[in-house]
């Protein structure tokens, strides 16, 4: 075995070849880290860098009390991407409908500076608190798909039925048909997407490995032009993928919103 790089480098450029491939084919049991202190005579230190570098590479996945193992290829989903949906993703390229779920926690805050200007709300009065905020982690078919967190100003709702978005008799039915039900008619939506690599939470949350690389969607709705509320959505990159769409204004001038 060459010196000109660290054992654990080698190591895992050995079993990366052997992924690669097929020779160790996805669901494959990697060698466990006493196997690998024997095989290669190499320290705890050095087992453990191997896995963990695989690991981070997205090549195995750590099963508890159980071992590490070549991680499967998945086809991204397409997830399409509009205003008017009331469930909060949908994958319409796949004859299998996913069963949609969703957690949630909501609380009144005093909106973040950030947030106050996506919002365009006022300077704050002391403490006062002036925004809505809740928290959802979405699955598809019981697996964590999509983290959100989502402001509405308090302004709009405070002492209507719909002032918490997931509870009340709306509960569940969209941002659209809660605000249509206090006059609020929302007519636009924006969305800024990046990527970024993974806080460990949300690594965690949404079960991909350590510093995977995560899209990031910055949502924010509109009526008449003043923004109503506003999302920070996070899902794993390799998983998705997003197809935006729509139609075009019919010739008389009014624009439809059909599905896409």
């Amino acid at each position: 075995m060459t010196q000109d790089r660290p054992l654990w480098q080698v190591i895992a450029t050995e079993l990366r070849e052997k992924i690669a491939s097929g020779e160790l084919p996805p669901g494959a049991r990697l060698p466990s880290r006493p196997e690998i202190k024997r095989r290669y005579n190499v320290s705890d230190g050095v087992a453990n860098r191997v896995a963990q570098a695989l690991i981070h590479e997205g090549l195995a996945e750590a099963r508890s009390g159980s071992g590490t193992y070549v991680r499967g290829h998945r086809e991204p989903q397409q997830m399409m991407r509009a205003w008017y949906r009331s469930t909060p993703f949908s994958v319409p390229a796949e004859p299998k409908r996913h069963e949609t779920s969703w957690e949630y926690s909501s609380h009144t805050l005093q909106a973040p500076d950030d947030v106050r200007r996506r919002l365009l709300m006022p300077e704050p009065h002391g403490d006062e608190e002036d925004a809505v905020r809740t928290e959802y982690v979405i699955k598809a078919d019981g697996v964590p798909v999509e983290l959100r967190t989502s402001y509405e100003p308090l302004c709009l709702t405070c002492g209507t039925p719909i002032v918490l978005p997931e509870d009340g008799l709306l509960a569940g039915r969209g941002l659209a048909e809660r605000m249509l039900s206090i006059g609020i008619v929302i007519d636009n939506w924006t969305e800024k997407v990046s990527a970024r690599i993974g806080t460990t939470e949300e690594c965690q949350a949404l079960q991909q490995p350590p510093g995977s690389v995560m899209m990031t969607i910055r949502r924010t709705h509109y009526a008449q032009e003043r923004p109503v509320e506003t999302s920070d959505i996070v899902l794993p990159a390799e998983r998705f993928l997003l197809v935006y769409g729509g139609r075009m204004p019919s010739p008389d001038g009014d624009e439809h919103h059909g599905d896409h």
